[in-house]
């Protein structure tokens, strides 16, 4: 499966929104840092989904929760309470990606050097075996 050129800059926008949020938390909790990443993990989002899957993600009854905290933590940012913005965003990309956990945990166990790790942490954490649910 190719991805499409708006896809691409959907990968590549959300890259950089795990860098800037990364460097926003080495820099204990910069607010512009993590405005930025908030901002491009957005747009990476609709890029790589495209505008009305995206909305339709966001706006699922089953995940209002999470829509709200992540939204609720971009404003706390932007109101300069950063680190309350934090765990709002945190809490709510959690409950967004729940779904998604397995896979991911799936995928990084595969890397070489740290998947072995991971894989036993996720096993750990979310108490599945070595299968991804189907």
């Amino acid at each position: 499966m190719w991805l499409s050129e708006n896809q691409k800059f959907g990968a590549g926008f959300l890259a950089s929104s795990l860098l800037f949020f990364l460097l926003g938390l080495t820099l204990f909790f910069d607010r512009a840092c993590l405005s930025m990443a908030n901002l491009l993990l957005l747009c990476g989002i609709t890029l790589l989904m495209g505008p009305s899957r995206t909305l339709s993600f966001f706006l699922k009854k089953e995940k209002y929760q999470g829509t709200a905290f992540f939204f609720l933590g971009i404003v706390a940012i932007l109101a300069r309470w950063t680190i309350v913005g934090f765990i709002l965003e945190c809490y709510g990309l959690v409950r967004l990606f729940a779904d998604f956990l397995g896979t991911i945990l799936g995928f990084i166990g595969m890397v070489p050097v740290v998947g072995p790790v991971v894989e036993r942490w996720g096993r750990r954490v979310t108490g599945s075996g070595p299968t991804l649910p189907v």
